[in-house]
């Protein structure tokens, strides 16, 4: 003799349905349970039904219905197993996306990034040659202030040479 029970669940509760498969093919209910509970623990799970739950089906049409019950069970268990199949399997493939996606986005940051750090060595070059420019002609500029004293020295020399050769040449 073999027992089945049938499981249906939904949101954690539960209904059962305990069929007897015995030797000579026939199919007897034991017990059934159209209320939902509680899912039970795992005691409650394997002791058998109270002995007045227990009872043989009255006709061979309900073993009938018992049958095409499970089957639309089956159907029903095997479209829902269908269903998470191609769910899973476009999960799959969004990830799939989702992670090249990633990788070229990466990618294309790593490049970005790659692209900002040498135009910033290359302006940080350009102005520290800027700066050091600046400071050479700073330099040469501190010379030609010297310079400009000593040309302001030699002009008035020159002025006064040009006064006293004019006075020359008026008296002679």
């Amino acid at each position: 003799m073999n027992i089945i029970r049938v499981f249906l669940r939904s949101s954690g509760l539960y209904g059962y349905l305990n069929v007897i498969h015995n030797v000579d093919s026939d199919l007897h209910v034991s017990s059934g349970n159209r209320r939902w509970k509680r899912k039970p623990s795992r005691r409650e799970v394997h002791r058998s039904p109270p002995a007045k739950l227990r009872r043989e089906p009255k006709t061979s049409m309900e073993c009938g219905e018992i049958m095409r019950a499970i089957e639309v069970v089956e159907r029903d268990s095997a479209a829902i197993a269908e269903s998470f199949n191609s769910l899973f399997s476009s999960l799959r493939l969004a990830l799939s996306e989702v992670t090249t996606t990633s990788v070229e986005n990466m990618q294309c940051f790593s490049d970005v990034v790659g692209r900002v750090q040498e135009s910033a060595l290359d302006a940080a070059t350009k102005g520290n040659r800027y700066i050091n420019s600046c400071l050479r002609l700073n330099e040469e500029m501190k010379g030609v202030d010297s310079l400009a004293m000593r040309l302001k020295v030699l002009k008035k020399n020159v002025d006064t040479l040009d006064v006293a050769v004019n006075q020359l040449v008026h008296f002679s």
